[in-house]
């Protein structure tokens, strides 16, 4: 058998491990969809994980300000020495007399404080609490969402620069056995030397492009993983060429966006939660004029009595129940510009409030044409499809009959080249505006 039929043998040979590499490499990378990646990122995103925590806390503070009702009760003990008593009965300068008392002491006792009324200071600081509680559940929420438009951005970045890569993979090819022919052409007289030149720019120009799309392949997979909260470098593939990924999300007219975004908005009900904490720090504030009672009751066992006259050197007990009433005269002064800040502050909250809500109404606004311009962008595109396809079919016959120019031929490629990433960015577009209508909506 001569050496060059051995050729073909020795080249599969040479790419049966090759193939088995790329076959492993291809079942290690995890297949994932939109919906398992928002599951993923919902379990292990680390923004997420923090919104969490900060729920967690917010918890937490609402049980420390209940806590703050429970009475005040405490035990005491002390261990001293006693210095020698003196006792003046004629005045500083006369010689005293010396009262026999222990050199030593000790005593121990509870002392017990019940808040029973402050103004109602403490009720109020638990409903503060729970707004604030509250409000980080609105702000969870918002992160989730923001996360997930974030991961479907660059998921649909990844779909389209996936098939941005076979309409490159195919063109190459094709421009590959354009160029032959064109150099057979050249070979047998046909064209000129300048055509093959062209035609192997133009496959040059298009390799480079690949390279760059294969690049961007690259960041999108990794922003994916760091979303889901994965190593950097784990693999990750989509099915790009399954088209029902975003079937589940129903089409709606304008105000039936606007109607759920006006109910369920996160941001919104942020807004809403920062109005009624600014209307409970005014009661707060307000508060600070009222008395505070307190139920109070302590008792000590003490050695010796030294406290009362006669004194002794015998173990006494001693102890106090009653109410303490206290109010605060400077507070009716000092309370009224507290009092106005926290109505100015009050009145900001509102008018954040109206703000936001009239953003909320053009973003929906903005977002629901965002989508019916792509859709009216992706028949556009594929009708630009079907002309260019066939006026590149009319130039391809023209060139070979040279009746048109290289340039022209060309030119006809590229612009079904461009045309086909139109139609590809336009279908993105229309699934990424839905995704974006619902997460400002607070439904995603």
């Amino acid at each position: 058998m001569k050496p060059y039929k051995l050729l073909p043998i020795w080249v599969a040979v040479l790419l049966l491990p090759m193939s088995n590499i790329h076959a492993q490499n291809t079942a290690a990378a995890q297949v994932m969809s939109l919906e398992e990646m928002w599951k993923a990122a919902e379990a292990n995103n680390r923004q997420l994980k923090l919104s969490d925590l900060h729920l967690r806390q917010s918890k937490l503070e609402v049980l420390e300000a209940k806590d703050r009702l429970l009475p005040e009760l405490s035990l005491g003990g002390e261990v001293k020495l006693n210095s020698r008593f003196l006792l003046y009965n004629e005045g500083l300068f006369s010689s005293p007399q010396d009262v026999p008392v222990k050199n030593y002491g000790y005593g121990a006792g509870y002392s017990l404080n019940f808040n029973l009324y402050n103004g109602g200071k403490e009720r109020i600081n638990i409903k503060m609490k729970r707004e604030e509680e509250l409000r980080r559940q609105y702000e969870a929420q918002l992160e989730k969402h923001g996360v997930k438009y974030t991961i479907a951005v660059e998921y649909f970045d990844l779909y389209r620069f996936l098939y941005f890569r076979d309409f490159l993979y195919a063109e190459i090819a094709a421009e590959k056995k354009q160029l032959s022919m064109i150099a057979s052409l050249h070979q047998n007289g046909v064209v000129l030397k300048s055509d093959v030149l062209r035609t192997s720019v133009k496959l040059s120009q298009l390799e480079l492009n690949l390279s760059d799309i294969e690049k961007k392949i690259n960041i999108r997979k990794q922003r994916l993983n760091v979303l889901m909260g994965r190593d950097q470098l784990q693999q990750l593939e989509i099915d790009y060429k399954k088209s029902q990924d975003m079937e589940i999300i129903q089409d709606s007219n304008y105000t039936g966006y606007l109607d759920i975004a006006l109910s369920q908005s996160p941001e919104l009900k942020m807004m809403d939660s920062d109005i009624r904490s600014s209307e409970l720090n005014i009661s707060q504030v307000k508060a600070a004029r009222l008395p505070k009672v307190s139920l109070y009751s302590t008792y000590n066992y003490t050695y010796p009595q030294i406290s009362f006259y006669p004194y002794s050197n015998d173990i006494w007990g001693f102890g106090q129940t009653g109410i303490r009433v206290q109010f605060s005269l400077d507070n009716l002064y000092k309370s009224q510009h507290s009092i106005a800040l926290a109505r100015i502050i009050s009145g900001e909250a509102k008018e954040k409030a109206n703000r936001k809500n009239d953003e909320v109404t053009l973003q929906i606004k903005e977002a629901y044409l965002q989508q019916k311009q792509a859709l009216e962008s992706v028949e556009t595109a594929e009708k630009n499809i079907l002309r260019t396809t066939e006026t590149l079919r009319v130039i391809r016959n023209s060139y070979l009959n040279q009746e048109s120019l290289l340039t022209d031929l060309l030119e006809a490629e590229n612009s079904l080249l461009e045309a086909k990433f139109d139609l590809t960015t336009a279908q993105t577009n229309v699934k990424l505006s839905r995704i974006r209508i619902l997460a400002i909506a607070g439904i995603l």
